[in-house]
């Protein structure tokens, strides 16, 4: 999978890791949600055992290898320029709008 990203969502996903080493993971989160779930993006620490590492350049991103079907082959994140979320896209679907950042690191749990 590839993801591309523009030059505020770049700017702005590297804002949101503070400076700290981190990656971004594309997750659905079905947990307490009535529907297929939500399309989440987590600030984590690294991969786990069952994540796929996508990219490393300028940002590492993951998916959980249970996932990876329901995400194209070409991922675009973009930055909303007047509100602090993101909109996912592929040539073929919107995977979400108003899409948060959700940061699980173990330093910012802390």
């Amino acid at each position: 999978m590839q993801v591309q990203l523009d030059a505020l969502t770049t700017e702005r996903l590297q804002a949101s890791l503070a400076g700290q080493p981190g990656a971004f993971k594309l997750f659905y989160d079905t947990e307490d949600c009535g529907c297929n779930g939500v399309l989440v993006v987590q600030i984590v620490d690294g991969p786990n055992a069952t994540d796929i590492v996508y990219e490393q350049e300028p940002f590492t991103f993951i998916v959980d290898r249970q996932q990876e079907s329901l995400f194209d082959k070409v991922m675009r994140i973009q930055a909303e320029e007047n509100y602090p979320s993101y909109k996912v896209t592929s040539d073929s679907t919107l995977f979400g709008s108003n899409v948060r950042l959700r940061d699980t690191r173990q330093q910012a749990v802390q």
